[in-house]
C-alpha cells in the first residue's frame, strides 16, 4: 500500500493492487475529496509509482464517500 499521509489524518489517497490491477481511492470523503495540493502530489506519486511497476496492467481511479470529487 502506498500512501500520502497527512500528519493530523489518514491517508488522503489509498493503493491497492490485485490481479495486475492498481486501485486508487480519494480519500477526503468528510471534504469531498477535493483535488488539494496533497491530493495532487499524492496522485503523481502514485503514477509515477505505478508507471515503474511492470505488474500493473490497469488503474481504476474512485473514491471514498458519496462524492467522487468536488474539484480543485
Amino acid at each position: 500500500m502506498n500512501a500520502h499521509i497527512r500528519p493530523e489524518a489518514a491517508p488522503v489517497l489509498l493503493r491497492q493492487d490485485a490481479d495486475g490491477i492498481a486501485t486508487l481511492t480519494l480519500n477526503r470523503p468528510q471534504a469531498r475529496n477535493p483535488l488539494s495540493e496533497a491530493m495532487l502530489a499524492a496522485l503523481a506519486e502514485s503514477f509515477t509509482a505505478i508507471a515503474a511497476d511492470r505488474s500493473i496492467r490497469a488503474v481504476v481511479l474512485t473514491a471514498a464517500g458519496p462524492v467522487f470529487s468536488a474539484g480543485h
